[in-house]
């Protein structure tokens, strides 16, 4: 895994300076003297409904876990993190198995310990205060197993730059969204609409508990996100002015400190800003240290324009005279379209192709309404519709999302969707109706059912089915690979037949192959692995080289 990599090019260097400057940013914490420090009390009115005051916590049908939170900074946290106590604990232990999983090893770990704390030694110096306090507030409820990576606040405030953190050693390895934006002409009605999908993939247990919180902050704007236990940064939102926001991994260069976060800097922008303008003001007064594409949408200014940040400097990109907007993970101004870096991301990802697969359907759908940007969404084949292989990461369905999104900022309308995916029924939430609600004690679900939209047919189908039990054959087939045990024919056969448009079935079959040293088998494979879809230019290069091989081998 390329973090190894990174973890022993830095290892030098870190073991001279893990204990240098990190004194005063592991012992820090906010002020919160002025704040009612009080935990609040929980009622349970049953094992899917939770309610403290008027925040509450309540699991929809559908799955979808909503939570309702006001007050200031200390008290938003403090509700958050006490209503959702069981499923925040839980949602660290997946997160940090995941870890253990990519570096298994103690040493590597305790490296990576000595690395967090080191590069993360000036992050709250990043993070305004009043995020700091209710990042604090949720700190209070998480679990004390893995103190050892750092303190409670301090190991919550790091899990808000695991997005920034994950695409930048990894080199977006967990990131690699898909969004898109249409007003004017290209609207059904004239009115902005966006969507998204955010590909942020840690494992499926990862996006069982996901969250839609709506919070009415004593300050700023209230706002709508999508989120998960224990996370305040806005990585899909829109606030009470119809301003929406998501965001988009670019390519990065390893950042040698943590800035600010930029999920942080999103939520910010959520909370304080009412116009495109506005959102401009806040992003230039921050300072990031990842690439980042931030899709902003306004109902005011009834258009959307993206906001690209790196750790140097900004650009504002909006496409002239036009009524549509698409961006996936590589950077389109002419402040950055040019770069070595963003020319490199276009060459060597998958962003090119999504961006050019997300031009083709809106060609092919001249108005777009919510029910066409869930096809959009959905959608699993490849340019002029060739079949990719179900998970390829070329597709805009890459059966990975942790949630598909749909926007109409002007009448406040929001669709998130229920698991698995973005395949499950896309649950409509109506912002204005939603806030002034709550304004009683009521704890009801939230969606207006009727404007909801049908979970995907794909579902009910054999493929979809074989999907899944492919996902398992391939776990197996990793760890035969790992430990080098004997596979079978017949766990070959069956396992490319699970997913047989896909090329990854036929390249890890050559590599088992290769490995025994049964060079005509592997060729076969790798050269049908050639004839699909493959994800990036250097998994292509890679066969070609392994069969370059095979070929002097044979000879």
């Amino acid at each position: 895994m390329k973090i190894r990599i990174n973890l022993f090019f830095f290892v030098g260097f870190l073991l001279v300076l893990a204990s240098c400057g990190t004194s005063k940013s592991m012992h820090h914490q906010p002020e919160v003297s002025n704040y009612n420090t009080a935990k609040p009390v929980v009622t349970k009115q049953s094992d899917t409904v939770f309610v403290s005051g008027k925040n509450s916590l309540l699991k929809n049908k559908q799955g979808i876990w909503e939570m309702y939170l006001e007050g200031d900074p200390l008290e938003i946290g403090l509700n958050a993190g006490a209503l959702s106590d069981s499923l925040l604990k839980n949602q660290e232990h997946i997160f940090f198995s995941k870890i253990q999983d990519i570096i298994p090893s103690k040493f590597e770990q305790k490296m990576l310990r000595h690395f967090l704390k080191w590069y993360n030694r000036k992050l709250y110096l990043n993070v305004p205060e009043e995020y700091q306090t209710e990042i604090y507030g949720i700190s209070q409820y998480t679990s004390t197993d893995f103190d050892n990576i750092a303190p409670q606040f301090q190991r919550s405030l790091y899990l808000h730059a695991a997005h920034d953190i994950g695409h930048a050693l990894q080199d977006l390895a967990l990131v690699g969204c898909s969004s898109f934006a249409a007003w004017g002409e290209k609207s059904e009605d004239g009115n902005l609409i966006l969507g998204r999908n955010f590909d942020f993939y840690v494992n499926d247990a990862f996006a069982e508990n996901k969250i839609v919180a709506f919070v009415n902050p004593k300050e700023g704007n209230q706002f709508m996100m999508v989120t998960w236990p224990g996370m305040i940064g806005a990585v899909s939102g829109m606030n009470e002015q119809g301003l929406t926001v998501t965001i988009n991994a670019g390519k990065s260069k390893i950042p040698m400190i943590a800035k600010t976060p930029i999920s942080i800097l999103t939520r910010e922008i959520l909370q304080h800003a009412t116009t495109i303008d506005q959102a401009i003001a806040i992003a230039k007064k921050r300072s990031v240290f990842v690439s980042e594409s931030i899709m902003v949408g306004s109902a005011i200014d009834n258009k959307a324009v993206l906001i690209e940040v790196t750790p140097k400097k900004m650009a504002v990109y909006e496409v002239p005279n036009s009524d549509q907007l698409i961006c996936s993970n590589h950077f389109q101004s002419d402040a950055f379209k040019n770069e070595e870096q963003n020319q490199f991301q276009i060459a060597n990802s998958h962003s090119k192709y999504r961006f050019d697969r997300m031009q083709e359907l809106f060609a092919e759908n001249p108005k777009i309404n919510p029910k066409i940007a869930s096809e959009i969404l959905r959608n699993k084949e490849g340019l002029q519709n060739m079949p990719l292989g179900y998970g390829n990461e070329k597709a805009l369905n890459q059966l990975m999302a942790h949630h598909g999104i749909i926007f109409k900022p002007k009448e406040k309308l929001v669709w998130v969707s229920a698991n698995p995916y973005q395949l499950g029924e896309f649950v409509c939430y109506n912002l204005d109706s939603i806030f002034k609600e709550r304004k009683t004690n009521n704890v009801v679900s939230l969606e207006q059912e009727n404007l909801n939209i049908a979970k995907d047919p794909f579902l009910e189908t054999t493929k979809y089915k074989n999907y899944q039990n492919f996902r398992i054959e391939d776990h197996k087939i990793d760890l035969y690979l790992k430990n080098k045990t004997e596979i079978t024919s017949d766990f070959i056969q069956n396992y490319q037949s699970l997913n047989p448009d896909y090329w990854v079935v036929y390249y890890k079959t050559g590599l088992y192959f290769y490995r025994k040293k049964d060079f005509r088998k592997s060729q076969d494979n790798f050269e049908k692995a050639l004839t699909k879809e493959i994800t990036t230019a250097p998994e292509k290069i890679q066969i070609e080289k392994y069969l370059k091989k095979i070929k002097r081998k044979l000879q």
